[in-house]
Protein backbone atom coordinates (compact mmCIF):
# COMPACT_ATOMS: atom_id res chain seq x y z
CA UNK A 1 0.00 0.00 0.00
CA UNK A 2 1.30 3.21 -0.70
CA UNK A 3 1.26 6.18 1.67
CA UNK A 4 0.03 9.52 0.14
CA UNK A 5 1.58 11.86 3.14
CA UNK A 6 5.22 11.05 1.65
CA UNK A 7 4.15 11.55 -1.77
CA UNK A 8 2.38 14.67 -0.94
CA UNK A 9 5.27 16.19 1.58
CA UNK A 10 7.79 15.98 -0.89
CA UNK A 11 5.71 18.18 -3.25
CA UNK A 12 4.86 20.93 -0.79
CA UNK A 13 8.38 20.72 1.16
CA UNK A 14 9.44 23.55 -1.59
CA UNK A 15 6.99 26.01 -1.65
CA UNK A 16 6.68 26.99 2.47
CA UNK A 17 10.23 27.87 3.08
CA UNK A 18 10.90 29.17 -0.13
CA UNK A 19 11.66 33.09 0.08
CA UNK A 20 10.77 36.08 -2.31
CA UNK A 21 12.88 36.64 -5.32
CA UNK A 22 14.33 39.76 -6.15
CA UNK A 23 11.95 40.51 -9.27
CA UNK A 24 8.92 39.46 -6.83
CA UNK A 25 10.16 41.94 -3.80
CA UNK A 26 10.81 44.72 -6.68
CA UNK A 27 7.22 44.26 -7.93
CA UNK A 28 6.21 44.74 -4.28
CA UNK A 29 8.30 48.09 -3.98
CA UNK A 30 6.87 49.18 -7.43
CA UNK A 31 3.61 48.85 -6.17
CA UNK A 32 3.85 50.64 -2.79
CA UNK A 33 2.51 53.63 -3.63
CA UNK A 34 -0.59 52.20 -3.72
CA UNK A 35 -0.19 49.81 -1.07
CA UNK A 36 -0.10 53.02 1.16
CA UNK A 37 -2.80 54.97 -0.59
CA UNK A 38 -5.04 52.01 0.24
CA UNK A 39 -4.05 52.22 4.08
CA UNK A 40 -4.56 55.99 4.31
CA UNK A 41 -8.04 55.40 2.23
CA UNK A 42 -8.63 52.53 4.88
CA UNK A 43 -7.95 54.94 8.26
CA UNK A 44 -9.60 57.61 6.76
CA UNK A 45 -13.13 55.39 6.05
CA UNK A 46 -12.37 53.39 9.75
CA UNK A 47 -11.99 57.05 11.53
CA UNK A 48 -15.93 58.00 10.22
CA UNK A 49 -17.11 54.27 11.01
CA UNK A 50 -18.24 55.56 14.61
CA UNK A 51 -20.08 58.78 13.85
CA UNK A 52 -20.77 61.47 11.11
CA UNK A 53 -18.32 62.66 9.14
CA UNK A 54 -17.89 66.22 9.36
CA UNK A 55 -16.42 68.02 6.55
CA UNK A 56 -12.64 67.42 7.66
CA UNK A 57 -13.74 63.96 7.28
CA UNK A 58 -15.65 64.28 3.91
CA UNK A 59 -12.42 65.98 2.72
CA UNK A 60 -9.98 63.26 4.16
CA UNK A 61 -12.00 60.34 2.38
CA UNK A 62 -11.99 62.67 -0.79
CA UNK A 63 -7.82 63.55 -0.73
CA UNK A 64 -7.48 59.77 -0.22
CA UNK A 65 -9.41 58.46 -2.98
CA UNK A 66 -7.43 60.25 -5.18
CA UNK A 67 -4.33 59.40 -3.90
CA UNK A 68 -5.65 55.51 -4.74
CA UNK A 69 -6.68 56.77 -8.27
CA UNK A 70 -3.69 58.68 -9.05
CA UNK A 71 -1.56 55.30 -7.44
CA UNK A 72 -3.44 53.10 -9.92
CA UNK A 73 -3.37 55.33 -12.48
CA UNK A 74 0.61 55.64 -12.09
CA UNK A 75 1.04 51.60 -11.73
CA UNK A 76 -0.93 51.45 -14.93
CA UNK A 77 0.94 53.50 -16.59
CA UNK A 78 4.77 52.15 -14.99
CA UNK A 79 6.74 50.23 -17.32
CA UNK A 80 8.50 48.63 -14.77
CA UNK A 81 11.84 50.49 -15.78
CA UNK A 82 11.77 52.91 -12.79
CA UNK A 83 9.92 53.53 -9.61
CA UNK A 84 6.21 55.08 -10.36
CA UNK A 85 5.66 58.40 -8.86
CA UNK A 86 2.33 59.62 -7.72
CA UNK A 87 1.09 63.11 -8.21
Amino acid sequence: MNHIGTVQAVVTADLSDREPTAAELDAIEGEMPLIDAERELLDAQIATLDRTPSELDARRLRRARRRVLAARRALANWDGAISPEVA
